[in-house]
């Protein structure tokens, strides 16, 4: 894990090395300011000249001025490195769960993906710029200052010995109790997170349904869990303080009541001696301080590594095969027993005895009811999954030869679920082809019967599209990710019921204008209207999974109980 997340330092090591430089800098001045500040006390006592005086005085402000200076280069150098390290983990998530397989994605689940990328990786950060400081000045300079002072006070040190193991030991038994309740908050963020997503995408559907009150009180029980998990945990974690702070009063009273006692006695120890021993004291116990805060900080952080690492080392379930096929001859497909489940677990197939047959440039409609595995069957033609059982080629070769890229760019989807990107329109249709001229985007416009609508817009085709297309209404998406997809002139081009928001009319003229532009093209048009796929050169009725049968519309409605169904109940209200 360890060796995972280091690896994302990468240019950052520069800063990072600075970093512990300064650090070492200042902590041997720092420990060297009280030796010098002890023999000033004892100059002044014994009454030296006031130019020994200053020339001390001198030496110990230029120190405290380098020692600053140390520490503020540091404060820098850390910062620049924890902040470029967050961004490589976040760009190495990123880039990792862009890889990912569906399957991958159902795994983790995308809130709990958001709060891996978000709060985890700060967590991370945090503890990155605590450890590159912290890690290396509190043991220097808990060893140094615990090395003066036996050097300057001898047995009174031993009032370190006792303090020292009683706060370690308080510690550990601090981190022993905290680390589980950090450990439940994490999966708790992700539920938080969830309900949150959920809300915001369907604040209309919670709102059409005066559900906010339910929805207020489904937080807010989730909200008061994470709040009760941090409270267990911060009571624990508090318990530092008090404990640090016994522990340095304890030192303070030793030192001054023994010493004074010392030095009053016998003089075997002197007023600069004590005065440098106080110092001393302060710095051993900062030192345990602040390794206690990045203790606890690294024990809360630790677990949100794990979950950092777990997105790194996942590997996707779909890969591009050794000396992959990089061109897709056409855009026929065959299905040959192929059968599909979600998962390896699942106790039935969503697919099962697919056996189908599409010339490149057919036209073919998909029809069946909710639940018939319909865009399931679709999804495995780009690989967005693996066939479980059978072969599916595209071209005439098994799927699983291509390179990956390569056939998802032969393959055009539009979605049942429409997806527009913050941006321009321009820029939304773009995404089909980075190339696009102004003419093309605006005559697959026109096919899509998006261009009327565009046009109308103040600013045409730089109209801005807000996050999830909300500024437009769902046939205005509809047909603009239509357009998206007819630019990108694929071999193979889905359509999963991209059209149900719009009229028929316009239904038939985008149909009318696939025939024209996209002759050669393989034209998959998922539908619940009989009306969008009866003139098709073929209609494919799926039931529970299988295919029922596959034939043109005259020939289903002569044979095909379900086809005949549906458009009766289309065109007459199911009457005999």
């Amino acid at each position: 894990m360890l060796k995972k997340l280091l690896s994302c330092v990468r240019e950052y090591k520069k800063p990072t090395l600075f970093t512990l430089l300064f650090i070492l800098g200042e902590a041997v001045i720092e420990t060297l300011i009280p030796f010098l500040t002890a023999d000033l006390v004892n100059d002044i006592k014994l009454g030296s000249p006031m130019s020994e005086v200053l020339k001390v005085g001198g030496i110990l402000v230029a120190m405290a001025v380098i020692s600053l200076s140390c520490g503020a280069c540091a404060g820098f150098t850390s910062a620049k490195a924890a902040s470029g390290f967050a961004k490589n983990l976040r760009e190495d998530m990123f880039r990792k769960i862009q890889s990912y397989a569906f399957q991958n994605i159902d795994k983790f689940s995308s809130s709990s993906l958001v709060t891996r990328m978000t709060t985890d990786v700060t967590n991370v950060q945090m503890s990155y710029m605590m450890i590159i400081r912290m890690a290396v000045r509190s043991p220097l300079m808990l060893v140094f200052s615990s090395a003066m002072a036996f050097y300057m006070g001898g047995g009174l040190a031993m009032a370190f010995v006792i303090a020292i193991p009683v706060l370690v030991f308080g510690l550990l038994m601090i981190g022993k109790f905290a680390m589980p309740a950090f450990r439940s908050v994490f999966k708790k963020y992700d539920r938080l997170n969830e309900s949150i997503e959920e809300n915001v995408r369907a604040m209309r559907v919670v709102k059409g349904f005066s559900r906010e009150n339910y929805e207020k009180e489904t937080f807010g029980k989730a909200a008061e869990d994470i709040r009760k998990d941090f409270t267990t945990a911060e009571r624990i974690v508090a318990i530092n303080m008090p404990l640090m702070t016994l522990c340095m009063d304890f030192d303070m009273v030793f030192i001054l009541l023994v010493g004074s006692k010392m030095a009053i006695a016998d003089a075997s120890i002197n007023i600069g001696q004590i005065s440098a021993m106080i110092t001393y004291g302060v710095q051993i116990l900062m030192s345990l301080m602040f390794l206690s805060v990045m203790y606890v900080m690294v024990t809360m952080s630790l677990e949100s590594a794990k979950r950092i690492t777990e997105v790194l080392d996942e590997e996707s379930s779909l890969h591009s095969p050794d000396n992959a096929v990089a061109e897709i001859k056409d855009g026929s497909i065959d299905f040959e027993g192929v059968c599909f489940k979600y998962s390896e677990t699942a106790e039935r197939y969503a697919l099962s005895g697919i056996d189908l047959h599409i010339p490149s440039g057919a036209t073919v409609g998909i029809i069946g009811g909710t639940g018939s595995s319909k865009s399931t069957l679709v999804q495995l033609i780009p690989r967005l999954y693996d066939v479980s059982g059978g072969v599916l080629r595209v071209g005439g070769r098994d799927v699983r030869e291509y390179d990956l890229q390569a056939l998802r760019d032969a393959v055009a989807m539009v979605l049942q679920k429409n997806l527009l990107f913050s941006g321009t329109i321009r820029e939304n249709l773009q995404w089909g082809n980075e190339t696009a001229t102004d003419e093309e985007i605006i005559e697959a416009c026109k096919l899509a019967q998006a261009a009327e609508f565009v046009e109308s817009f103040p600013d045409k085709y730089d109209t801005r599209i807000e996050q999830g297309g909300t500024n437009v209404s769902g046939g205005q998406k509809q047909r603009l990710c239509i357009a998206r997809a007819l630019l990108k002139k694929p071999k193979i081009l889905i359509l999963d019921d991209s059209t149900s928001a719009v009229d028929t009319k316009t239904d038939a003229l985008i149909r009318q204008g696939f025939r024209t532009y996209i002759p050669d093209t393989t034209k998959l048009i998922i539908a619940q209207r009989i009306a969008s796929v009866q003139d098709a050169d073929m209609i494919v009725v799926l039931d529970n999974g299988s295919i029922s049968d596959v034939g043109t519309h005259d020939e289903l409605l002569t044979r095909s109980d379900i086809y005949r169904e549906v458009y009766e109940q289309q065109t007459n209200g199911g009457d005999e």
